[in-house]
């Protein structure tokens, strides 16, 4: 691994960062918008496989209707079978039946989701904006009560899928409600894949003003090729927790053209050359990324599992 890189941005010199957490998200977020439904001990190999990466977080399944999402409707199983396996579970849950769900099942960690445009948040959850937001500060309040750590994702930060753009007073309205809620972490998450360096700078530097205390998490997607791109952003404001997804499995099923995550293998390999401690494994990541793509039947979207790491001096 190489030393950590200082980077000059115009008269700004900034520091990278020594060490950031990847949060593997392709049990939940990887599989909620594949064709084929992973079976429950599948979903648990799949864990224990992440785990083996070197990955101590994990965001292992979501507390949604069956009905919406098919392919996690096993959330309760797949949480009842993770004894055993050595990780920080959470979950998603978008309103207090899903919090009262996982909780019960005995996840210690929730994400909820805040979407920026009322149009998206109609879609994805059946409430406006405003209600998404007030039904966070419920879920704060009970999840500070119970020592549940939670997490907050203000849902396209950085474009919607039904509004287009959104503009940074919207976004700030939205950040100001939800920083006030006093959550555990604030994460924004490209949902649709549209934001570029640019973008992730200015929106983490209104979060880290307006709550410079709330640890940042970032969710990108790489639908247009700009997410790797974004992670380095993302880290370079001061980013410590970034969602990836082994084999670049995912996607949002109701955001049109939301495919995948960034892959883990390579965000791994971006921060090893970076020297960027992950704790995580390359070697490993891109083996397991191989088992899951091959037992969903796609291939892996990320770049490493075809290149492989930094390539060996051939010996004449």
């Amino acid at each position: 691994m190489r030393k950590p890189q200082v980077s000059q941005v115009g008269d700004r010199v900034s520091q990278v960062v020594d060490r950031v957490e990847i949060v593997e998200v392709s049990p939940r977020d990887g599989l909620q918008n594949e064709r084929r439904a992973l079976s429950t001990p599948e979903k648990l190999e799949l864990i224990a496989r992440a785990r083996k990466t070197g990955v101590r977080r994990v965001e292992v399944t979501s507390f949604v209707r069956p009905d919406r999402v098919p392919q996690l409707a096993d959330a309760a199983e797949v949480v009842a079978g993770l004894a055993g396996i050595d990780i920080v579970a959470s979950a998603l849950a978008l309103n207090m039946r899903g919090y009262d769900r996982a909780v019960g099942a005995g996840i210690g960690e929730i994400n909820t989701v805040v979407l920026a445009t009322d149009t998206f948040s109609q879609r994805n959850q059946g409430m406006s904006t405003a209600d998404a937001i007030a039904m966070a500060g419920a879920m704060c309040e009970r999840a500070r009560g119970a020592g549940v750590r939670l997490t907050i994702t203000i849902g396209a930060s950085f474009g919607c899928p039904f509004e287009g753009e959104v503009s940074d007073e919207r976004f700030a309205e939205v950040l100001g409600r939800v920083a006030d809620l006093g959550a555990d972490e604030i994460a924004l998450a490209d949902t649709i894949g549209v934001a570029v360096p640019s973008d992730i700078e200015r929106r983490f530097a209104l979060v880290h003003e307006r709550a410079p205390a709330t640890p940042t998490r970032v969710h990108l997607h790489d639908t247009r090729n700009t997410g790797i791109a974004n992670a380095v952003a993302a880290v370079r404001t001061g980013v410590k927790a970034l969602d990836a997804s082994l084999g670049g499995i995912g996607g949002c099923p109701f955001a049109p053209n939301a495919t995948g995550n960034i892959a883990t293998e390579d965000l791994v390999y971006l921060l090893d050359r970076m020297g960027i401690a992950s704790g995580v494994a390359l070697g490993s990541a891109i083996e397991h990324a191989r088992w899951v793509t091959d037992r969903l039947g796609i291939p892996p979207s990320g770049r490493l599992v075809k290149a492989g790491g930094f390539p060996r001096p051939v010996t004449p």
